[in-house]
């Protein structure tokens, strides 16, 4: 077979394909925009209905406590309300962050526990099961009770809702290993150590970043759950305040942002997942 047949039939990857395409997403989720002309097409779709919206409510006179119009909700992010936003929306963070961390941790450990030990997940199981099963939101009164109305008890029950689907999806991907490279890796005089972390762990990473992508959106519900029960801080109670007094246009401003925390959560996710799992597609 000459060289110019063999030139024709391999593939060149990482080059852009012909009409100036270049490959915009991929990984976790899916989702890619191939093309200049995709990606104005999505934005169009989005113009198209935020102006349909604008123009609807205002043709029709949709009074603004039943639906504000997009260009008031807007106009939350150029108005004295947006400090107060910012506050409360920092005190989600903390929440989530502070849960998430021990939550996705504690996940973690669990996964490779039950991984290594059989015996460990007919003990942790069915804790974990009544964990996912039961909604946290139902606990953060008792935790409030307990705790307080300060950062423990959200801090906690995002850890609660966390913990169990990072364990889950992670011990998935460490149980979805080749038997066959283990097994190669032993005849070499791999250690269990050296197992788990060359090939189980790289093996494992797209279960592992989706059951993490998972945690955190559950945790950033709950987060937002819990300040509604509790009060006092976050953007949950913002939420009960501002529709306890119907002032809509704040309401739905957010709501926007719990929205656009919940967009930047996935992209994480999903530049992870082009960094560390990009291998799988």
């Amino acid at each position: 077979m000459s060289d110019k047949v063999l030139g024709d039939r391999i593939p060149e990857f990482g080059k852009p394909k012909a009409g100036g395409q270049a490959n915009m997403g991929g990984g976790l989720g899916g989702v890619s925009i191939q093309s200049t002309r995709e990606l104005m097409a999505v934005i169009a779709v989005a113009v198209l209905i935020i102006g349909g919206a604008e123009w609807l409510l205002r043709v029709f006179e949709v009074p603004p406590f039943i639906m504000p119009t997009p260009s008031s909700i807007m106009a939350v992010f150029f108005s004295d309300e947006l400090p107060t936003i910012a506050t409360h929306a920092g005190h989600t963070l903390v929440e989530l962050f502070a849960g998430y961390a021990i939550g996705a941790s504690i996940g973690l450990l669990l996964a490779a526990l039950i991984t290594q030990f059989p015996f460990a997940e007919k003990i942790i199981t069915p804790y974990i099961l009544l964990l996912v099963t039961t909604p946290m939101l139902a606990l953060v009164p008792l935790l409030i009770l307990n705790f307080g109305f300060g950062y423990t008890p959200r801090i906690i029950a995002v850890a609660l809702a966390s913990g169990p689907m990072v364990m889950i999806n992670a011990a998935t991907g460490f149980r979805r290993v080749d038997l066959g490279k283990i097994a190669l890796a032993r005849s070499y005089g791999a250690s269990t150590l050296q197992i788990f972390t060359k090939i189980r762990i790289p093996m494992a990473m797209p279960m592992v970043l989706v059951g993490l992508m998972m945690g955190a959106i559950f945790g950033l519900i709950t987060a937002v759950g819990a300040e509604m029960a509790g009060g006092g801080f976050g953007l949950g109670s913002r939420l009960t305040t501002y529709s306890s007094v119907i002032r809509m246009p704040e309401f739905f401003a957010c709501i926007l942002i719990l929205a656009l925390m919940g967009i930047l959560i996935y992209l994480l996710f999903f530049w992870l997942g082009k960094r560390l799992a990009g291998w799988e597609s």
